[in-house]
């Protein structure tokens, strides 16, 4: 009969925040893995109602909030304005 390895039950963030607050080390629970999440900054953006209604329907459309358009249509251009950059400058001579 095969042997089965059972996996440890997850922890709370509350467990792990107790330990914390007790002096205790809770390096273990972390493995290190994963992308570190960036502070959100909230802007301002001034747009037209005709903008609007369509920041809007497109939304609709895609059954999303409206900043997750904005937000997806932001990261677009600036991938295409990066894109561009790199095509137009002058490839150095190796």
């Amino acid at each position: 009969m095969k042997k089965t390895v059972r996996s440890a039950k997850p922890v709370t963030a509350e467990y792990i925040a107790k330990m914390a607050d007790q002096g205790k080390s809770v390096s273990p629970f972390f493995k290190g893995k994963g992308r570190m999440v960036q502070p959100i900054q909230r802007v301002n953006v001034d747009v037209t109602a005709g903008m609007l209604e369509e920041l809007d329907r497109a939304a609709q459309d895609l059954n999303v909030s409206r900043q997750a358009v904005i937000k997806t249509l932001v990261r677009q251009a600036l991938d295409q304005h990066y894109l561009a950059q790199s095509v137009r400058r002058p490839r150095s001579a190796s």
